[in-house]
């Protein structure tokens, strides 16, 4: 006589089996995410300990794909931030078991390392205030107060003389060639 499982025990069973691929499933995350915390760590302290200027860390984890973490610095020469950059690779190499890609090492104006979980840039400061990386990459930031957007430049086109906007083409607002059509149509 043979005896089929019902359907509660194979309920039973299939839970049991879920719980056990979770419990799995955040083991591994847990040794992934230690793993992770353990470079950006390395990479904060390297910085430190070689002097390098206004270090700030992005936590991009849950934003992008690309890594947890974009580490920027700054060196003070050419010369420190090279040296930085090696001092971070070579770490990379011999505490992680795995080598990090180095870009932009023969000039060393802007040097960018990249270490899988974590990205560092470590920049010459002119060179760094010329690409403004925080600023792109800030994401909870409010936008600078001086620098309008499009909306708002359009808002305050319309409020100074919302009579004269009745019934015109927008293309004409914008002081562009009606037959070009409306811009903001385009695609």
């Amino acid at each position: 006589m043979t005896t089929e499982p019902t359907a509660a025990s194979n309920g039973a069973a299939n839970a049991a089996a879920a719980r056990a691929t979770a419990d799995a499933r955040a083991t591994a995350d847990a040794k992934v995410d230690a793993h992770v915390e353990a470079l950006h760590a390395m990479v904060m302290a390297s910085l430190d300990d070689d002097q390098a200027v206004e270090i700030i860390s992005i936590p991009l984890a849950g934003k992008t794909t690309i890594a947890d973490y974009m580490v920027i610095a700054s060196g003070k020469s050419g010369r420190q931030v090279a040296s930085m950059a090696m001092k971070i690779a070579d770490k990379c190499k011999t505490d992680f078991g795995r080598p990090a890609r180095v870009h932009g090492l023969p000039t060393a104006d802007w040097v960018l390392i990249d270490a899988g979980d974590v990205i560092v840039h470590i920049f010459r400061p002119e060179v760094r205030a010329f690409y403004n990386l925080e600023r792109m990459w800030a994401f909870d930031s409010e936008p600078n107060k001086g620098e309008p957007r499009m909306g708002a430049l359009r808002e305050a086109h319309e409020a100074r003389d919302p009579a004269s906007l009745a019934g015109r083409d927008p293309a004409s607002l914008a002081g562009r060639d009606p037959a070009l059509g409306d811009p903001r149509k385009a695609g």
